[in-house]
């Protein structure tokens, strides 16, 4: 089971109603009562376990979350949107009613495109911003990976994108399908520890009897795309944002390319802006420990 898989990374799985079950994992920290604590938000597709190999490093320095966004993880839907302003609203939720106290917010992929307008828009809550290969608009000039656009605009589509989903599974097992997922985010899946493919398999598993998580996935995945495609809003958004940003993006990641990323660091020349050669889209699973680091120097973000 995925809860007790968290342990061997030193978390431990928990509840909060937030007009419904939110899932998320403490990964617990020091005693310093005045230690910054943060609060970790996984990308489309992704859940708590995108954290695993990460928390541990950071935990001596910071009380350290990882929530599950509706429609992912083990936040199952029940009922409730899973676009991105959807989760937006949760995860300012969570934060006030669950952690109570302004956060250091890193977020991977969607969640980075979730805590940069969460970020902008309830600033109380955060006190620095630290982005994993967020979600970025496109740039002119800079050229998208095929497949990545096509499955996009396959999910786009009515009654389309349920049967990208089901294909994609049909015949696959659990581990297929991890490793399906590992190989698009990772530019070397073979680095994944086989801790993290057990404990994802899991999970796999356990939401294989969840209804309605292909729809919450494509709600999702739609509402990203739009506001990709909307630059001026998401750009507003970002200059809005007044705490210190780390932005951090692997040069090999195929999801968000790294001109994307260049343009942006560009856009915000005072944001910190790390690259990671050879790196997907994942760097919090593939070089964990290079992660850890660069977030602790940074002081995260109180330097």
């Amino acid at each position: 089971m995925t809860a007790m898989s968290v342990a061997n990374w030193g978390g431990t799985s928990r509840y909060a109603d937030l007009d419904g079950p939110v899932h998320y994992v403490d990964f617990g920290g020091p005693d310093d009562e005045g230690a910054p604590t943060v609060v970790l938000v996984h990308g489309l597709g992704g859940s708590h376990l995108n954290w695993c190999l990460l928390a541990p490093r950071l935990k001596e320095h910071a009380h350290v979350v990882a929530v599950d966004l509706a429609g992912f993880g083990l936040t199952h839907p029940e009922g409730r949107r899973t676009t991105v302003a959807a989760n937006a609203r949760l995860l300012d939720r969570f934060l006030r009613e669950v952690v109570g106290t302004p956060v250091v917010l890193v977020g991977n992929s969607m969640g980075g495109m979730i805590s940069i307008l969460h970020t902008a828009a309830n600033p109380d809550t955060v006190s620095a911003l630290a982005l994993v290969d967020p979600a970025l608009p496109l740039v002119f000039g800079v050229r998208p990976d095929p497949l990545v656009m096509s499955t996009f605009f396959l999910y786009a589509l009515p009654g389309v994108g349920e049967r990208v989903l089901a294909k994609a599974r049909a015949g696959q097992t659990p581990r297929e399908q991890v490793k399906r997922v590992m190989n698009l985010v990772c530019a070397d899946a073979n680095a994944v520890p086989e801790e993290l493919i057990l404990a994802s398999m899991s999970l796999v598993e356990q939401r294989a009897e969840v209804p309605g998580l292909d729809e919450a996935f494509l709600a999702a995945a739609k509402s990203l795309v739009v506001v990709n495609a909307r630059r001026g809003g998401y750009w507003r958004a970002m200059a809005n944002i007044k705490v210190p940003v780390f932005l951090m993006s692997g040069d090999q990641d195929r999801l968000v390319p790294i001109g994307s990323a260049k343009a942006t660091a560009a856009r915000f020349p005072h944001w910190r802006f790390d690259v990671f050669e050879g790196i997907g889209h994942v760097p919090q699973i593939e070089i964990p420990e290079v992660v850890a680091d660069r977030l602790l120097d940074w002081g995260l973000g109180s330097g």
